[in-house]
């Protein structure tokens, strides 16, 4: 599954290096057995976030990306948008959201996310936002896609502050982002992924993998 993600961050060709951070040797063995670059992080680190920033301590980049190793369905045609979102100074956090399918949007595992005009988020959510109230058929919510990227400063400042009121409510870590004035801009995906979270979605991320391989001529 790791493999899937990594390789789907190099074919962007907006990236270089591409690592796995992780503190397991089990994953850090397979890493090295595939030829993967692998940085070994500390077991105390919180969250993805904080591995990155650890990382960031050695590996000097202008701009930090951090993908989750559960999202396998991705392609390199994730990060142009989330990274042309940098070409604006004001940015100092990026990610992505895409059109909420119907099925997820009573979902709380399905984030969702309201923007302002200029795609500065304004909260993100496990519940239905933004919330029909004169119920209208309203047909635009967004879903969250968990890939973040970020300006150097944003990354050492957002490590630096405890977990939020909020985000320890919610159980999202964007959110202590937002709780101390730290902006996250929007950008639209090009499609929905699948997060790995239980065998149901490992299934339906096999069978998209094998239909891509097929479509493809096997060639990843």
């Amino acid at each position: 599954m790791i493999e899937w993600v990594w390789r789907a961050a190099v074919a962007s060709g907006r990236m270089d290096p591409v690592v796995v951070a992780t503190d397991a040797e089990e994953v850090a063995a397979v890493c090295r057995s595939r030829g993967i670059p692998v940085w070994i992080t500390s077991p105390d680190c919180a969250s993805g976030s904080d591995r990155v920033r650890e990382v960031a301590h050695t590996l000097e980049a202008d701009i930090y990306v951090n993908i989750q190793g559960d999202e396998p369905t991705l392609t390199g045609e994730f990060f142009a948008p989330l990274l042309a979102l940098f070409d604006r100074a004001e940015v100092p956090v990026a990610t992505l959201a895409v059109q909420c399918a119907e099925e997820d949007i009573l979902n709380p595992s399905a984030v969702k996310v309201v923007t302002a005009l200029d795609g500065r988020a304004l909260y993100f959510s496990r519940a239905t936002i933004p919330y029909d109230r004169d119920a209208t058929s309203f047909g635009g919510y967004r879903k969250h896609l968990g890939i973040y990227a970020y300006r150097k400063a944003a990354l050492e400042r957002f490590a630096s502050l405890p977990p939020g009121r909020l985000e320890q409510l919610e159980r999202l870590e964007q959110l202590r982002l937002l709780e101390n004035g730290i902006d996250i801009y929007v950008a639209d995906a090009p499609a929905d992924t699948i997060g790995v979270d239980t065998e149901e979605d490992l299934i339906r991320a096999e069978a998209v993998l094998r239909n891509r391989e097929q479509g493809t001529g096997n060639r990843g």
